[in-house]
């Protein structure tokens, strides 16, 4: 029985994130085109989009808490900690939407794959962490991985120097969503630390912060009115933007009953291997061919986040208590 609930957990954060992935691209790298005699235009509008996803998420982490998340009582972390988590957690979504302006879907895969180094890295100068000897050689073999994939063949003429300006433009926003994702993983091992957090209230709390930053991006830089003048013109994309957001909604949901239920080795498990057919839908459904180089790197990322998962989790020793 526990083997089937696990499996069926399972599944749904496959088909959620599956499905959240083919439709992220879609959207970020679809064309439009109002009608037979209008140019194709592309969807640019990073900020509603993380708008849309956070909104969604606050409104499904409202009913958990309403519903099965009940017994995690009240919530005593302070509200700078919720804010500059956000902040950070926010930044790191729009740098990774950003991002597919200018790289392929599976390298943005590949690349938000190397959250364990900037977390382990700020987590040591800033949460005052200690991890085993392990875990330094398992984030290593993630960094020869990434590195492989993104190396650039200076011998071989690039098409444009646009063409490459741009590839590189996609791996700096890369690289500034990583490290906001540092960031944001030190804070909550502080809120940990401190006061506890659960997880209801942190994605609850956070996607409501988040909410009101990039409500505030998105009015002061007129980019809301873009957005609603671009979905006007192309209203097919209103069920994109629903789906995608419900699917990630969905996806967090199964994540948090296989946590609960299982712990969070399986789940860790599952999600690694969940990211490397990510890579593969993207090859197969849109046409990102890989050199064989790439896969190599592919594979030992992957193979690196399944043993940091596997065998990276202890004994490390927990924070320091702040004086």
């Amino acid at each position: 029985m526990d083997t089937s609930r696990l499996l069926f957990f399972a599944l749904g954060i496959f088909v959620c994130y599956f499905y959240y992935g083919i439709v992220q691209e879609r959207i970020t790298r679809g064309k439009y085109v109002s009608g037979p005699d209008d140019e194709a235009e592309f969807f640019t509008y990073s900020l509603s989009l993380v708008l849309t996803t956070c909104f969604v998420n606050y409104l499904f982490a409202k009913i958990l808490l309403a519903t099965i998340q009940k017994k995690q009582g009240d919530d005593s972390t302070r509200t700078i900690y919720y804010c500059s988590s956000a902040l950070t957690y926010l930044l790191a979504m729009v740098c990774s939407f950003m991002a597919l302006q200018w790289v392929s879907y599976p390298t943005q895969v590949v690349g938000k794959s190397c959250k364990p180094i900037p977390v382990m890295i700020l987590g040591v100068l800033l949460g005052r962490k200690r991890y085993p000897m392990q875990k330094y050689l398992f984030v290593l073999l993630i960094v020869v991985g990434v590195a492989l994939f993104i190396w650039k063949d200076h011998s071989k003429k690039h098409s444009a120097d646009s063409a490459a300006s741009e590839s590189w433009m996609g791996e700096l926003l890369l690289v500034l969503s990583l490290t906001m994702d540092g960031l944001t993983g030190a804070i909550q091992e502080r809120m940990r630390a401190e006061h506890q957090s659960k997880s209801g209230h942190m994605m609850l709390n956070m996607n409501f912060w988040s909410c009101i930053f990039v409500s505030v991006a998105v009015l002061l830089s007129g980019e809301i009115w873009d957005f609603v003048a671009f979905v006007g013109r192309h209203p097919d994309i209103v069920w994109q933007l629903a789906s995608f957001a419900i699917a990630g909604a969905l996806g967090q949901f199964f994540i948090f009953l296989t946590v609960s239920e299982f712990g969070p080795l399986p789940c860790s498990i599952i999600t690694t291997t969940r990211k490397f057919f990510t890579v593969l839908g993207s090859v197969i459904f849109f046409g990102n061919s890989l050199l064989t180089r790439q896969w190599i790197g592919t594979l030992f990322v992957f193979a690196g986040l399944f043993l940091d998962g596997m065998y990276g989790k202890s004994p490390a020793a927990p924070a320091k208590p702040v004086k």
